[in-house]
């Protein structure tokens, strides 16, 4: 069986104090690849590193139907200001523990054992994928070309993300 593309609607929010879009590598290297990929760039934003807001514009964005999946960059470390995964958690109806895990173990190949710095983290709210992935260039390459390339790809076997899409709110509807 031969399964057609389907291609996704994808927004980009870079969480970042001081990027400006001209200077936002890791936001960019997102587009480009979910692009590359045949997906759509849905919607993009710079945010500064402030939870409530950060929250605020995935819930938004959750809440629209022309957006599928919300990619984050930055805000996933240990300092103070990294508050992006609080506010994805903030988000969430579901946490895709596997995400953060399958994250680290790709990491851990390509940075060693710095991976453990990393908070990456996946989860469904409104029937809207959202993925936190760190702000450096090389974790969004990362992400991208060793899991969400392949789960956002309706013809990846044995199972993708997009073919549970339409039932990621079936709690929601009337029975």
């Amino acid at each position: 069986m031969t399964r057609d593309f389907i291609p996704v609607r994808i927004a980009v929010l870079t969480v970042s104090d001081t990027r400006t879009l001209t200077e936002d590598r890791s936001g960019q290297t997102l587009v480009d690849r979910l692009q590359a990929a045949g997906h759509t760039l849905a919607a993009r934003e710079i945010l500064p590193d402030e939870r409530d807001r950060i929250a605020a514009q995935l819930r938004a964005w959750c809440a629209d139907p022309r957006i599928d999946v919300i990619l984050s960059t930055g805000g996933t470390g240990l300092t103070g200001r990294d508050v992006t995964v609080e506010a994805h958690r903030d988000v969430y109806e579901k946490e895709i523990d596997a995400f953060g895990t399958l994250f680290t173990h790709v990491s851990i190949a390509k940075i060693g054992t710095s991976a453990v710095q990393s908070r990456a983290t996946g989860g469904v709210a409104q029937g809207t994928y959202l993925f936190a992935l760190p702000g450096s260039t090389g974790a969004c390459k990362d992400a991208w070309d060793e899991i969400l390339v392949h789960q956002l790809d309706y013809r990846h076997m044995p199972c993708n993300f997009v073919e549970i899409m339409p039932r990621l709110d079936e709690h929601l509807r009337r029975k």
